[in-house]
């Protein structure tokens, strides 16, 4: 005995309207993970005096010129990550340089265990290891159509 089924229709979902969404997280994220580096840019510029000395401290070579090159990345890379331009680049940057500064200027492993200082660095450390998971994660997805980067998205991109 044959059975029949009801054909069903399959509706196709707006892929527009979901990278639209989609487009308005990475908006969000975008502007949210790269205020903190825009203000500690701008904040570095106004006393790269202070900038160099705590680059000093930590026994890093030529610390005037690396005060003003990391005041200039925070800044500009933040900016570059808020407006959306070159932002693929523009995060990878960042994230390393965020990975470099845990390492420098976070180091818990130098203190005693259950020291204010380990915890305080712990915590810290651990905060730009997040980061540098946010700006890989934004590498990898790119700045979406709200951003400068946006036309450039192949509209093929957008049917899959």
């Amino acid at each position: 005995m044959a059975t029949t089924h009801p054909m069903t229709t399959y509706v196709q979902p707006d892929v527009r309207a979901a990278a639209g969404v989609n487009d308005a997280f990475l908006l969000a994220g975008r502007i949210l993970i790269a205020l903190i580096f825009v203000s500690s840019g701008f904040h570095k510029f106004t006393d790269l005096t202070a900038t160099a000395a705590s680059i000093d401290s930590k026994g890093l070579p030529m610390p005037e010129v690396l005060a003003v090159a990391t005041a200039a990345l925070e800044l500009g890379g933040g900016v570059l990550v808020i407006i959306g331009w070159q932002t693929r680049l523009s995060a990878l940057a960042l994230a390393l340089f965020t990975a470099i500064a845990a390492y420098f200027f976070h180091d818990f492993w130098h203190y005693p265990a259950g020291a204010a200082e380990h915890t305080s660095n712990m915590t810290h450390f651990m905060k730009n290891i997040t980061i540098v998971g946010g700006f890989m994660m934004l590498a990898g997805a790119g700045a979406g159509r709200y951003s400068i980067d946006g036309p450039c998205i192949r509209p093929e991109y957008l049917r899959r």
